[in-house]
């Protein structure tokens, strides 16, 4: 419940309403502090897929800041755009940015131990994709038919499923450790268990910003764990990260250069429909939690565009693919401070960490095990987040065919890609991912199965499962 000195339920409820400053700032941060670490791990993921050395004496090491950098300056740029507004460009709603994990199961093979070099496609990639975005702003409302829940949960849940694997190779010391002694060690699941527990504890027995932080606090727990006892960590390699980063720097146009892949282009622009089709249902659910209305299609439209031209200009200078991020949504619906110049106050305080390389040469130190243990808990959310959308799904026998046939395909190819090792290699990098084949698949089946199935009696499948009608949990993730 928000404190009824920040404004009256109708000043709460407009968009319009600024709160006094010293009210308007705190909470700002609070929606910063909740989409953070989802911001930057992105970043650091991509950099450890490509080869990137972590520590400060490694010739990668300020191409990882910039990147972290690019994810905070960028993401604060993109919620501007969402909450000041450019002509039709922004929806005037408190929507915060932030980069998609949703592109990380195509991202990761694309660079996978390439280092330096294959960032220049990736990043060309970004701005295709992130125009492709914007140009379906212009008819997003009549293409949504294509997308129920039994598409969107699928693509999600699948999201979460081809990342999980991630967080449990850093909890068992990242990828470069792979094969040594030290990988799955006792010392390093501590670590990681360490923010686990923390997370929960306080996401469930706290209240309030300790709540609403508790992935953050739960990586200063395993941090401050990590320093204190364990050789993961020291004050001197902080310290050496702390001052080899500059004090400000700008972003630097197409500084990885452009490079055009059909394999990437083609992967960034059908899942920026995915991405298009998600921001939908964040801003409804931003109306409707902090408005108790539906949205027009003005701000529909509105935040799409914003998200695919954020998108876009993010790509120019090295950042990464931008979304609306559903963990904000939930917290105004908890804060039901409806403002949309609170989240600018926080998208202020993103540019001003995004200009100071010194803010990520700190995220930089964060051991590998640590992040393990909040990703585990962001990725497993994603995969709950999809499961619930599948939750509105009337499983009748229609819906289980297509259901079952585009999961067992798109995952099956992310578990075996040697299945698909004679396609051209932009073909198998698209299908390898799992997620646009069974996007695809799920799409397609369900525009040309008859509806007349949907009419049928669910038949009982083996084991004597069957389908029990629609569900009722509420999509919470980010």
């Amino acid at each position: 419940m928000a404190d009824a000195t920040i404004g009256t339920p109708e000043q709460l409820r407009d968009p319009n309403y600024t709160p006094a400053l010293y009210q308007a700032v705190p909470l700002g941060i609070q929606h910063v502090l909740a989409m953070f670490v989802s911001n930057v791990t992105p970043a650091i993921i991509v950099a450890g897929a490509a080869g990137f050395g972590f520590g400060s004496d490694s010739p990668d090491f300020p191409e990882l800041l910039y990147l972290i950098q690019m994810s905070m300056l960028f993401a604060g740029l993109a919620t501007l755009l969402q909450t000041i507004t450019i002509g039709p460009v922004g929806a005037a709603l408190p929507i915060v940015q932030g980069t998609s994990f949703a592109f990380l199961p195509i991202m990761i093979p694309l660079v996978a131990g390439q280092g330096v070099d294959a960032l220049a496609a990736l990043f060309t990639g970004v701005i295709v994709g992130g125009l492709f975005h914007a140009f379906l702003g212009a008819f997003i409302g009549k293409i949504r038919f294509a997308l129920p829940p039994l598409v969107t949960g699928l693509v999600v849940t699948m999201i979460g499923l081809a990342l999980v694997r991630v967080g449990i190779q850093y909890a068992a010391g990242g990828v470069p450790a792979i094969g040594t002694p030290e990988y799955g060690s006792l010392g390093n699941w501590i670590v990681a268990l360490i923010v686990i527990v923390v997370t929960l504890a306080l996401k469930f027995f706290a209240r309030g910003m300790l709540s609403v932080s508790a992935v953050l606090i739960g990586l200063i727990a395993g941090y401050v764990y990590a320093l204190v006892f364990t050789d993961m960590l020291s004050l001197a390699a902080i310290s050496s990260s702390w001052s080899s980063a500059a004090a400000f720097a700008l972003p630097q146009p197409f500084k990885y250069g452009f490079e055009f892949s059909v394999a990437v282009i083609v992967g960034f622009c059908l899942m920026a429909f995915v991405s298009a089709v998600e921001t939908v249902g964040d801003v409804s659910g931003i109306t409707k939690g902090g408005a108790g209305r539906e949205a027009t299609d003005r701000e529909i439209e509105g935040a799409t565009y914003a998200d695919g031209f954020g998108t876009a200009i993010a790509g120019v200078f090295g950042g990464f693919p931008n979304t609306s991020f559903s963990q904000n949504v939930g917290l105004i619906a908890m804060t039901g401070v409806m403002s949309r110049h609170v989240v600018t106050f926080g998208a202020l305080f993103l540019i001003v960490c995004g200009l100071v390389p010194k803010v990520g040469g700190l995220i930089r130190t964060i051991p590998i095990e640590v992040l393990g243990g909040g990703v585990i808990v962001m990725f497993g959310m994603v995969v709950a987040a999809g499961i619930s959308m599948l939750s509105d799904v009337t499983w009748n026998r229609r819906n289980m065919v297509i259901f079952a046939v585009a999961l067992s395909i798109g995952l099956g190819l992310q578990l075996e890609p040697g299945a698909v090792q004679y396609l051209p290699d932009w073909l198998r990098v698209l299908m390898v991912s799992g997620l646009l084949p069974a996007a695809s698949i799920a799409i397609v089946l369900n525009l040309v199965l008859p509806e007349e199935l949907s009419d049928e009696a669910t038949e009982e499948v083996s084991g004597g499962l069957s389908g029990n009608g629609q569900g009722s949990l509420r999509r919470d993730g980010g």
